[in-house]
């Protein structure tokens, strides 16, 4: 047993989703020994050197930043041993070489945000919501050999809204998560979490999201379509194909108008709204962004386009 702020703890992670888990982390007088996050990446036209959200974070509290291009360089390695780490927390972080997972005396753990051992993979929040989920959650484990397989710490369960698309859910699990990540501490420094195995198989998986994944079968029904939406928004965004040109729909609605007209069809089927048919009923189309343009509004579409009307 030991108190929470004494333990060292080697904090790893990139996106705002980790950045937000490590300010609580510090809000709390965490003892961080080292931040472990991506190198600096060129972007915008002018190919500046941007920095991850974590390590603008960590340099804004003094704290040590490593950002090795690879996690078994040996430099790398002796500079972690001679940290004489506790504790390590991976938070939206790539994939770890034994060598280093097993370095903290107290193990590593990691956050995920779904309820273990359902969703391992690189994208669990947009496959719970195009999967049509009510509840989703998020998990605290100790990190093994097989990705997302280890044994449980912490969980716990958030009720996804109708109307929540991954961008809201994201937020949500971002700001539980972190609270869960600081019990999670406090409860290995003060031996009051039993870790133990995930229970049954994983039936739903969340691969990487990509353009392919993205791409909308008006052939199934409109549920199916309208979560693939949610799921996907506000990006990457899930889009068709329209005069030849892609079509991101960032928004969308549900309806009980039965449509005849073949999948894909864009009508106008009251005044200013936009719907596109499917398997089953019509889908409005609230927000959308033609290749090339802006974001707008189905309304805003039509006025500058001639949709039949149904």
């Amino acid at each position: 047993m030991v108190e929470s702020d004494k333990l060292r703890i080697l904090f790893l992670g990139t996106p705002e989703f980790a950045a937000t888990v490590l300010k609580k982390l510090i809000f709390e007088n965490a003892n961080i020994v080292a931040v472990v996050t991506a190198p600096d990446k060129p972007s915008g036209r002018g190919l500046h050197l941007h920095q991850s959200a974590v390590k603008e974070v960590a340099l804004a509290h003094n704290l040590k930043v490593l950002q090795p291009e690879k996690l078994r360089n040996e430099e790398f390695l002796e500079e972690l041993k001679s940290l004489e780490i506790d504790l390590g927390i991976v938070v939206a972080f790539r994939m770890l070489p034994e060598t280093v997972w097993r370095m903290p005396k107290l193990g590593t753990f990691n956050l995920h945000a779904s309820l273990l051992p359902q969703y391992r993979g690189a994208a669990p929040i947009n496959w719970a919501i195009i999967n049509g989920e009510s509840e989703t959650g998020i998990t605290t484990f100790f990190l093994q050999h097989e990705i997302d397989t280890g044994n449980l710490l912490l969980q716990q369960k958030v009720p996804i809204q109708p109307e929540e698309n991954v961008g809201m859910l994201y937020d949500k699990l971002m700001n539980l998560g972190s609270d869960l990540v600081w019990k999670t501490v406090q409860g290995i420094a003060d031996n009051s979490i039993q870790d133990f195995p995930q229970p049954g198989n994983c039936e739903n998986y969340a691969p990487k999201i990509f353009k392919e994944t993205c791409l909308l079968d008006f052939s199934k029904p409109a549920a199916q379509v309208h979560n693939r939406v949610r799921g996907l928004s506000p990006i990457p965004s899930a889009f068709t194909i329209w005069n030849g040109k892609n079509l991101k729909i960032i928004s969308s609605d549900k309806t009980e108008l039965p449509c005849s007209d073949p999948p894909g069809t864009f009508k106008q089927i009251s005044s200013g709204v936009l719907a596109v048919s499917t398997q089953d009923y019509w889908l409005i189309l609230n927000e959308i962004q033609p290749e090339g343009k802006r974001k707008m509004t189905g309304k805003e579409f039509l006025a500058g386009h001639k949709i039949e009307k149904l």
